[in-house]
């Protein structure tokens, strides 16, 4: 700005500041001067010096041609004044003396650093119940305020520079706040849906809302910062002959709500019982039809399985008969085959006739087979006894080829191949051993036998006879 020298220099003629106490805008003064008494209580000498202290502000407001102009000075700040540094002295006096006359400024001083407490409280004012508007009761508030000012500049464009302490701002304040907070606190019954004697318990809401509402309007209309806006009391008359009246209405409506709503309650229960039992006997219902249907499909299922029983059993028995009269054509062939052998010359004997040997070697093995025959028969009687269910029996194992064999004239098997080779490792079989199966005429020779030939193949040789020493 140009107005202060970096050098403190020159008479004390005056010493601008500021030593009150409660202010927020102070107009300095020349000592001995009273306001609006002469010019001189503007006149600021050369070689005065400023001092503004911490969380202060300084303004000089002085006239340059058709203008006003302020100059500001933040504290801390402590220097003399030159008048030769501002620029509005060349305007008025130039430079004939040079710059000591004392030139007209006003200085104002005001305080950022003080905190204002502001408590009030609003008399009765009527609140209305929504329900019976012709039921006023009367309502008083309690509230306080702790503001500062902040933006200076700003709050010297909308409350001008004026000797201003904090009472005056509360007082002009005051008004603006009670009309927000009666507005505010009168429409919170209606808002939140309660009775209007019940707006005590509210404290909360109003809070809140004055927080949102009423705190950004007031700064703006004021320019300071509210650091904190607390409605501490909603008290209510109750001495009021309204109040007791409207209290009155509100409890008998409140016990009809309950009582209404506790029969809603139990209508909505009865209701829901109802819905209840009948959605179990439905299930109920439902279950014993489900059983019902599950009972007959095991029914005709154990149905089925008997009559699978049944037919298997019947299966058995014809295969049983089919399986007797095959062994029973296979023992006759095998009978009638060595009956023939009466007629062969088993000896060598070639010279026909009746074969004795023969003979006793026919019945011996007829008698044999039908030894065999009776023991296979009663063996399927016990197998048709204890016969299982056709799907409870394993799959049957292919037939294997059975082998008869004569050893001295005497019929023995029938053999498998795996006891046909067992026979041939012990000697018992030989390749000149008569052996006769199922679908041959005659006995063969076994080494005559393309099936059977292998076996004597691998048979190893005699072992030599013992050395007598």
């Amino acid at each position: 700005m140009g107005l202060f020298s970096s050098k403190k220099e020159g008479g004390m003629m005056d010493m601008i500041r500021c030593d009150e106490k409660d202010y927020l805008i102070w107009k300095w003064r020349p000592n001995g001067n009273e306001a609006n008494s002469t010019n001189k209580e503007n006149a600021i000498r050369w070689g005065s010096s400023l001092r503004v202290k911490d969380g202060e502000v300084a303004v000089f407001v002085y006239k340059q041609k058709d203008d006003t102009q302020q100059d500001f000075v933040e504290g801390p700040y402590d220097d003399i004044l030159k008048t030769a540094n501002l620029p509005v002295i060349s305007n008025i006096i130039g430079l004939a003396y040079n710059s000591g006359t004392p030139f007209q400024a006003e200085v104002y001083f005001i305080n950022l650093a003080r905190i204002i407490p502001f408590k009030a409280r609003i008399p009765y004012f009527d609140i209305f119940d929504p329900r019976f508007i012709d039921f006023g009761i009367k309502c008083a508030v309690q509230y306080q305020l702790l503001t500062q000012i902040v933006d200076y500049k700003e709050f010297i464009k909308i409350n001008r520079l004026i000797n201003l302490t904090p009472q005056e701002l509360n007082e002009k304040m005051k008004p603006v706040i009670d009309r927000h907070l009666k507005a505010l606190v009168i429409n919170i019954p209606k808002q939140n849906n309660i009775a209007a004697v019940q707006i005590e318990t509210q404290l909360d809401e109003v809070n809140a809302q004055s927080a949102s509402r009423l705190k950004p309007e007031i700064e703006n209309l004021f320019g300071i910062q509210i650091n904190n806006l607390s409605i501490d009391v909603i008290d209510i008359d109750k001495d009021d002959e309204q109040y007791h009246k409207l209290r009155k209405l509100t409890a008998d409506i409140t016990e009809r709500k309950t009582t209404t709503q506790a029969n809603v309650e139990i209508d909505t229960i009865q209701a829901q019982a109802d819905v209840n039992i009948k959605n179990l006997q439905d299930t109920q219902r439902i279950n014993a039809g489900n059983l019902e249907e599950q009972l007959r499909i095991q029914r005709e299922e154990m149905q089925r399985a008997q009559k699978l029983q049944t037919e298997s059993s019947n299966f058995e028995v014809h295969k049983l008969n089919i399986q007797t009269d095959a062994q029973k054509e296979i023992l006759t062939a095998a009978a009638d085959s060595l009956g023939n052998m009466g007629n062969m010359d088993l000896g060598g004997n070639s010279s026909g006739g009746m074969n004795p040997a023969g003979m006793m070697t026919g019945m011996m093995m007829g008698g044999a087979m039908g030894n065999q025959m009776a023991g296979m028969m009663n063996q399927m009687g016990a197998n048709m006894n204890n016969q299982t269910p056709l799907n409870s029996q394993m799959p049957p194992t292919p037939p294997s080829i059975q082998y008869f064999v004569a050893v001295n004239g005497q019929q023995s098997g029938p053999f498998n191949m795996q006891q046909l080779q067992q026979l041939v490792m012990n000697g018992q079989l030989q390749a000149n051993t008569f052996v006769w199966k199922q679908g041959m005429q005659n006995w063969e020779e076994a080494g005559k036998l393309l099936e059977l030939q292998t076996l004597f193949g691998a048979v190893p040789p005699p072992p030599p006879p013992p050395i007598n020493p």
